[in-house]
């Protein structure tokens, strides 16, 4: 499952209307009537899905107590993932690690 924070490029403790704020700019750069590229109806999906769940309190109660509760094995490798979803938010990339995706 992906880090819905990931998602959307905002902290864990960002507040209400950051989240909002960001989904709203993020919606329109990926929304598939203004982005015709391969993979945007995709990513404003995955956008749409995160906004949902991270804007009613008791939905983004119950998402963080299930991320809290899992193991990271791998803690370079989710790190990594998380510079690279702040890179792409603003349009940049960065390589994948040697060996994974």
């Amino acid at each position: 499952m992906e880090n819905l924070y990931h998602v959307l490029g905002v902290a864990p403790n960002a507040s209400d209307e950051e989240i909002k704020k960001i989904y709203r700019a993020l919606a329109m750069r990926f929304h598939p009537d203004r982005n015709p590229a391969p993979g945007a109806e995709a990513r404003f999906k995955s956008i749409t899905k995160a906004y949902e769940i991270l804007s009613d309190p008791v939905k983004r109660d119950d998402y963080n107590q299930s991320i809290n509760h899992r193991i990271v094995l791998d803690p370079e490798a989710e790190a990594y993932a998380l510079w690279r979803a702040i890179f792409k938010l603003h349009g940049s990339s960065l390589p994948t690690l040697a060996g994974r995706a």
